[in-house]
């Protein structure tokens, strides 16, 4: 049903642009595959506590031209579904 990869120790640093223009930088922590969609979870580097960092979980998108985006999960029941498929790969991996 899904699958997921936690990436190396050397996660990769995404810089994410919000609706105002400003620029956030994100560590990409895993991807997931669920029913044929691909999602990533984010940790934000700007968090000042990382022992109660919330990680962040987008959905990846794309336009008319193919172009790579990342957007909110807004349906309940996908963000259900998503969440519990990163809970399980955190109780697996022991993160």
């Amino acid at each position: 049903m899904h699958d997921g990869d936690l990436l190396d120790d050397d996660y990769p640093v995404l810089v994410l642009v919000d609706d105002e223009g400003i620029e956030h930088q994100f560590e990409l922590l895993a991807e997931l595959e669920i029913e044929e969609a691909f999602y990533r979870v984010l940790i934000p580097l700007e968090e000042e506590d990382e022992e109660e960092c919330e990680v962040v979980i987008l959905k990846v998108v794309y336009d008319e031209e193919g172009n790579e985006f990342l957007s909110d999960i807004e349906d309940e029941e996908e963000w259900e579904m998503v969440a519990d498929a990163w809970q399980e790969l955190v109780d697996s991996e022991g993160i």
